[in-house]
């Protein structure tokens, strides 16, 4: 008989060879790559939480200047000056400085302005005066059409005029005064300027004239005006029927007299 027997330490080294064997190489790979997961994750959520603040530093940063450099401009101002009741006629585009004498009572004028600056348009709204007989109105400064268009809310008519930039402050300046006297109630102490207007035809046509022209005028009675010291043969003497109507779209209040003959 032949006995046969086997070394225990050759059985261990071959049952951790066999062990060896049972376990796939890919495993062996799961379990190294464990920590290089748990990296990458934690990195991964670094990065995110950093797009977040990122992102949340722009929309704050965004709303700070939409609100202050784009909503500026759609504001509606609600201010007032203090003028001399003056006797200042506007006969030319050019406008010269005048000392104010102190002999002329101080009035107060008041209107609510609203500034598009990107349409170049100037929205103005005159209340009911509480001094004296002028009438109540809305007005529109288009920039971009080189017009004004007068809506007298008394008689409920339209009135468009080519527009005087010698006195109507472009929007962007205009809003920059507004903006610079925004913290008072009233602009810098002012004088009265006064302009006459003649109506010489009715216009039939307003959805010409633009957006906000139209806008104010559609259904009521439009005409166009035109300067009276530059209509030939006027004399200032001759009886008319005129509505005026104060208002400022700069350091000056004007005196806007519209008559019909």
């Amino acid at each position: 008989m032949v006995k046969v027997s086997f070394s225990s330490a050759l059985a261990q080294k071959d049952v951790k060879k066999d062990a060896e064997t049972l376990i796939p190489e890919e495993d062996k790979d799961a379990e190294a790559a464990l920590p290089q997961r748990h990296q990458s994750r934690a990195w991964c959520w670094c990065m995110c939480l950093g797009l977040a603040l990122m992102l949340s530093g722009v929309v704050v940063g965004g709303a700070y200047l939409y609100r202050y450099y784009i909503l500026e401009e759609d504001q509606v101002f609600v201010c007032g000056v203090n003028y001399r009741e003056e006797d200042f006629m506007i006969r030319e585009e050019d406008e010269v400085a005048v000392e104010l004498p102190n002999q002329f009572p101080l009035r107060q004028l008041e209107e609510r302005i609203r500034i598009l600056e990107r349409e170049q348009v100037e929205l103005i709204s005159v209340p009911v005066p509480e001094f004296d007989d002028g009438d109540p109105a809305d007005i529109v400064h288009d920039f971009q059409r080189r017009l004004t268009a007068y809506l007298d809310l008394s008689l409920n008519k339209c009135y468009v005029i080519p527009l005087n930039t010698s006195i109507v402050m472009p929007p962007r300046d205009f809003l920059e005064l507004l903006v610079n006297v925004k913290a008072g109630t009233y602009l810098p102490q002012s004088y009265l300027l006064h302009e006459e207007m003649i109506v010489t035809e009715r216009l039939e046509h307003v959805d010409q004239l633009g957006y906000f022209i139209y806008n104010l005028c559609r259904g009521k009675d439009t005409y166009k005006l035109q300067r009276r010291d530059r209509i030939l043969g006027m004399q200032k003497r001759e009886a008319l029927n005129c509505h005026k109507i104060r208002h400022f779209e700069s350091q000056y209040v004007v005196e806007t007299l519209i008559c019909e003959s």
